[in-house]
């Protein structure tokens, strides 16, 4: 049975039609007006629109506003939905292609079972190629979870890629996604899960793990977007963390107009000057928190140089309150003795990886520390905050190499990083 014999008298199904001001397009759908709006996607570098999103907007007959969700609500109740979907597809594309730009992707989110449709692919080249439109000019964005791992979905994917779309995978970590996901469907784009922003906007140690992400990212092969920013603090966070490209209400809403060219430059300029005033104070911060161990560490190694035991060198480092350990290391970069602890004491937390606890012996030639002092001796050098392999806490190590009776030696002092910023 078709959807005009189930529906009631009068129902309108679903068509295009011309907005009033004749430039517009709209579709009508069960006493709804449907029509576009575009969020713009900005280029962190370019400090420029490089993009614009696609969503719909809807009103009733007496032009109050109406969840969009609704109207799919509704489409979806009807059998309608997949209709619906390509007459939305076919509204952002005429409505993209009247903003007259020559260069903009257009970024279209894709439902599940509209993937899945043997005939979508074709139907979309049809509606670009009558606009005139290529489809390099055109991002479509997957959801994360959809289509499982068959290797249908996975060729149709291929399959628009090589028509010449560029395919985005949005939600990346949401639920259970994982890097394999990536790998398996090659996405040009991958859009960070909103839910990783608001998690690193209330912990720090999460908003340190990004740009970590970010980079395997972009190792990966992928440009990298972070959508969802509605302040200068989720905004700061995404530029630290190196993304490709930004979305949300801080920068830009969404609109029936394009934004101009260089909309976002100033607000662009104003982040990255916050962001090296950002990244400064920390860094003056860090230096000062770590002064008295630098001190100390040169102290030890004056002390070791000339004879001392290792014990007895460091013991004013040991002493500071947030001293782990202290180890010494041969030019080879193996473990000389054994870690001499700060207080004589194992920490409870410690105890629970007491296999690691003894290193005499180990090899850390492949860790910053080791390869950084070893190639400038004689000064103090720091590294960025790790996961220590002793007690499974973050660490700052500082090291410094000077020669010694039997070749060049590096000495070490492992920092409780966050104990030290929980006195903050």
């Amino acid at each position: 049975m078709s959807m005009i014999e189930i529906d009631p008298p009068g129902f309108q199904p679903p068509r295009p039609v011309a907005g009033d001001d004749g430039n517009r397009r709209t579709v009508l759908y069960g006493g709804y007006t449907v029509f576009s709006v575009f969020q713009p996607v900005f280029s962190v570098s370019h400090r420029r629109a490089i993009g614009y999103h696609a969503s719909l907007r809807a009103h009733d007959e007496e032009n109050r506003q109406v969840a969009s969700h609704e109207v799919f609500t509704q489409a979806a109740r009807r059998g309608d939905l997949l209709e619906l979907g390509r007459l939305a597809e076919s509204l952002h594309l005429g409505n993209f292609h009247a903003f007259d730009s020559h260069d903009e992707w257009l970024f279209l989110s894709l439902h599940p079972a509209a993937l899945m449709d043997t005939v979508y692919g074709d139907a979309l080249l049809a509606n670009l190629k009558a606009l005139g439109l290529p489809p390099h000019r055109v991002v479509l964005e997957v959801p994360e979870q959809a289509g499982g791992e068959t290797p249908r979905y996975a060729a149709i994917i291929d399959g628009l890629r090589k028509a010449g779309f560029l395919i985005a995978l949005v939600g990346f970590g949401a639920k259970h996604s994982n890097i394999d996901r990536v790998w398996h469907l090659h996405p040009d784009i991958v859009t960070l899960d909103r839910g990783i922003l608001a998690q690193a906007s209330e912990h720090s140690h999460l908003e340190r793990v990004l740009p970590g992400l970010v980079s395997l990212l972009h190792e990966s092969g992928q440009l990298v977007l972070m959508g969802g920013l509605s302040t200068e603090r989720d905004a700061l966070i995404a530029l630290e963390c190196d993304v490709d490209f930004v979305q949300g209400q801080y920068f830009a809403g969404p609109s029936v107009d394009p934004v101009q060219p260089q909309a976002a430059a100033g607000c662009m300029d104003t982040l990255s000057a916050a962001l090296r005033l950002r990244v400064a104070q920390r860094e003056r911060t860090q230096a000062e928190r770590l002064a008295p161990y630098v001190a100390a560490l040169e102290e030890a190694s004056r002390k070791l140089g000339a004879g001392e035991s290792l014990t007895d060198a460091a013991a004013a480092v040991l002493g500071l309150p947030e001293t782990a350990r202290c180890f010494l290391l041969d030019a080879s970069g193996r473990q000389i003795g054994d870690n001499v602890l700060a207080r004589g004491s194992v920490s409870q937390r410690a105890k629970r990886f007491r296999p690691l606890l003894h290193s005499e012996g180990a090899s850390w030639e492949r860790r910053p520390y080791f390869i950084d002092a070893m190639r400038a001796p004689g000064g103090v050098h720091l590294t960025p905050p790790y996961l220590s392999i002793n007690e499974a806490h973050l660490c700052v190590t500082a090291s410094i190499a000077a020669p010694a009776a039997t070749g060049m030696q590096v000495l070490c002092v492992d920092i409780n990083w966050e104990a030290a910023l929980s006195r903050e």
